[in-house]
């Protein structure tokens, strides 16, 4: 029997539905999910096997213009996204225009990587303005197939599926049948953390913090998981904690919840916060937390 497996990775803007997609396609919740820009910040691989393939997607960011090192990092998996892709899959939405994205459609113009086009959100749309949708990606993109999906209503994702494996080149697994994603569990902790930042605080707070976990220990019945929230100012501090712990303690509680559900099993969780200055433009700081640098 012929073996297929290839890397499919998601590029697209913030706020398109990526990770959505990604959850949506690999049938597992890898991706962080929030309404802001700058959710995902690490390129994240969820892989998906059959009998006879298997496919490793990957999600990137969202492609901004960098305004300070962390983003110039989160840009770099954008790059080596583009790069090392069997197939790509560039996500945009019925609300966003070409123009605000040209420098990277430019890119998909020139690639010889085979490139699916997909419109997201198609259930907020009607006949008419998807098909003029549609004749206008045609023009930009004429050697991009184009799929109107909806991933929050799973709405075509099974036909992406089959077409994904259709364009696989033949090839072995490059990652074992049984493995899920290449993050480990102390990320998906940390990622659980930090979507629930991004759900309850407001203006730069999300964009200044940083969590590490510090212990990660595994036992029959209950894992134990220290973990460490950095923020820029001693000001933000104040704010993650709130008046007598209560903010710290709703986002403990919702991750610890998350967590149980994501590991399976029951999850004692700790979180402290502290101070480091100014760790979004400092090299060291950042190839630390897992950034490109």
């Amino acid at each position: 029997m012929t073996h297929k497996a290839g890397f499919v990775n998601i590029l697209g803007n913030p706020n398109v539905g990526k990770s959505t997609l990604m959850n949506a396609l690999v049938g597992e919740k890898l991706s962080i999910i929030t309404s802001k820009a700058q959710t995902t910040r690490h390129r994240i691989m969820g892989i998906v096997n059959g009998e006879d393939f298997q496919i490793v997607y990957s999600d990137t960011p969202g492609i901004l213009k960098p305004a300070y090192k962390l983003q110039e990092s989160m840009m770099k998996f954008v790059s080596l996204a583009m790069r090392d892709a069997d197939i790509i899959l560039y996500l945009t939405d019925i609300y966003e225009t070409p123009d605000k994205n040209m420098n990277y459609i430019s890119k998909l113009q020139k690639t010889k990587i085979p490139v699916i086009l997909l419109i997201n959100k198609i259930d907020q749309s009607n006949q008419d303005q998807l098909a003029a949708l549609v004749e206008m990606w045609h023009g930009i993109l004429p050697d991009s197939e184009i799929l109107p999906i909806s991933a929050l209503k799973k709405f075509n994702v099974e036909p992406l599926l089959k077409k994904v494996t259709s364009m696989l080149p033949e090839s072995e697994p490059f990652f074992p049948k049984d493995q899920l994603t290449d993050k480990s569990q102390r990320f998906f902790i940390e990622e659980m953390i930090r979507e629930k930042i991004l759900l309850h605080y407001s203006k730069e707070i999300p964009y200044s913090v940083e969590v590490e976990t510090e212990d990660f220990i595994e036992e029959e019945k209950i894992i134990r998981i220290r973990t460490i929230i950095f923020v820029m100012r001693d000001s933000q501090k104040g704010i993650i904690i709130g008046h007598k712990g209560e903010k710290l303690k709703k986002v403990g509680t919702e991750a610890r919840k998350d967590a149980e559900d994501f590991f399976g099993k029951k999850v004692f969780l700790e979180i402290i916060v502290r101070v480091n200055k100014d760790w979004r433009d400092d090299k060291k700081q950042l190839k630390r937390y897992g950034y490109e640098v």
